[in-house]
């Protein structure tokens, strides 16, 4: 994925996430909770891998695609991270979401692009 890509994809998930999509969002922090829920949503538009790594006693969900990692919502932590790239699966990060949040962000984050990719 290239930079370009990369960032209108971040840009768009910034403007899709809601406490639709995690019942843990806020406008201080609106990455919280979005981890699996994402992952999935990237990997149908991207394809790859998710990944997984431990952060204290819950797993952080992320991508990885071509080989290179991708965290779309790493700046729900106040920390940098220790990344251990476990692999996962889209089963295991459906666990730490549910459908209806999947199909809401995945709806906008198809609009979304949609306008940044035809303007």
């Amino acid at each position: 994925m290239d930079n370009v890509k990369e960032k209108r994809i971040y840009e768009a998930l910034i403007r899709s996430w809601s406490i639709e999509t995690s019942s843990k969002w806020t406008s201080e922090n609106p990455a919280k909770g979005q981890c699996g829920v994402t992952a999935l949503v990237v990997q149908d538009i991207c394809g790859g891998k998710i990944k997984k790594t431990k952060i204290g006693e819950v797993w952080h969900f992320y991508n990885c695609i071509d080989g290179q990692r991708f965290d779309f919502t790493e700046t729900q932590f106040n920390e940098n991270l220790n990344y251990l790239d476990v692999e996962s699966n889209r089963e295991e990060a459906f666990a730490n979401t549910n459908e209806k949040q999947y199909s809401i962000l995945k709806e906008k984050i198809m609009k979304e692009l949609k306008l940044s990719f035809d303007s």
